[in-house]
């Protein structure tokens, strides 16, 4: 092939060139939770643990999430309760120590993405999920210069859906899942 045969190949070629992939920054990504405690409080934790990857394609606004959780990682701020949280009755991390969330950017607002369909797998059990960003924004990174992306994303779910129905119906079933992001774009 000459090298105007190979460049107009280039050119028809499908936009997948322009997808451009981001690691998670686990020293700014935590996925914190919330739900009810016997009525009468709401409990807040964190995973203070996660990795993963976003690919983005501004140009034909698709992408992907490929995140994971470990799930020994959880904190209450309360010794005792993260302690029985890792245990059978709720996460059970021996068996089961990582959660994973995995999704395609399903929808956008102008040029930024507002909702992602995937699936959420807790306890060995996956569920459909979609999870709705609030804010995304991308600038140069300081110090790393180079693009990086940050998003505020929701969504909420029955954590009985997964099996976990330890001390149902007195402490709440429905649990809301925030997820702050930060990913830097991969070298």
């Amino acid at each position: 092939m000459n090298t105007r045969g190979f460049a107009a190949t280039l050119l028809l070629t499908p936009a997948l060139a322009l997808a451009q992939t981001y690691q998670i920054d686990p020293a700014h990504t935590y996925p914190s939770f919330e739900a009810s405690h016997m009525g009468i409080s709401v409990w807040r934790g964190k995973f203070t643990r996660s990795s993963g990857t976003v690919t983005l394609d501004r140009t034909a606004k698709s992408g992907t999430v490929d995140i994971q959780i470990d799930a020994s990682s959880i904190n209450f701020g309360h010794a005792q309760l993260e302690e029985h949280a890792r245990g059978p009755d709720f996460f059970n991390v021996e068996r089961f120590p990582t959660v994973t969330y995995k999704g395609t950017i399903a929808s956008w607002n102008g040029d930024a993405p507002a909702t992602v369909e995937g699936e959420l797998t807790l306890l060995g059990q996956s569920r459909a999920m979609t999870l709705s960003i609030h804010s995304f924004k991308c600038i140069e990174h300081p110090m790393f210069k180079r693009e990086v992306c940050g998003a505020d994303a929701s969504t909420s779910f029955r954590r009985s859906d997964f099996g976990m129905s330890y001390g149902l119906p007195r402490h709440g079933d429905d649990v809301r899942l925030a997820i702050q992001v930060e990913a830097l774009l991969a070298e």
